[in-house]
């Protein structure tokens, strides 16, 4: 069998922790920050968790598992 390849753009955008969770970054942070209050950007720094009906797609995508 060939070996599973990993999808180059999820590699870039997904992290691994050490509990099995996959880590993501917030969306609306790039651009068009002036309208957004410090506030909001704040916020919008921290990571956040992939949600559980969406894991089994990116964990597909990084080769984790099955």
């Amino acid at each position: 069998m060939p070996k599973v390849k990993t999808n180059s753009s999820a590699k870039k955008r997904f992290k691994l922790t050490g509990t099995g969770k996959i880590a993501r970054k917030n969306a609306f942070k790039s651009h068009i920050l002036t309208k957004k209050t410090t506030k909001q950007k704040r916020n919008l720094t921290t990571t956040s968790y992939v949600s559980d009906a969406d894991s089994g797609n990116v964990k597909r995508m990084l080769a984790i598992g099955k």
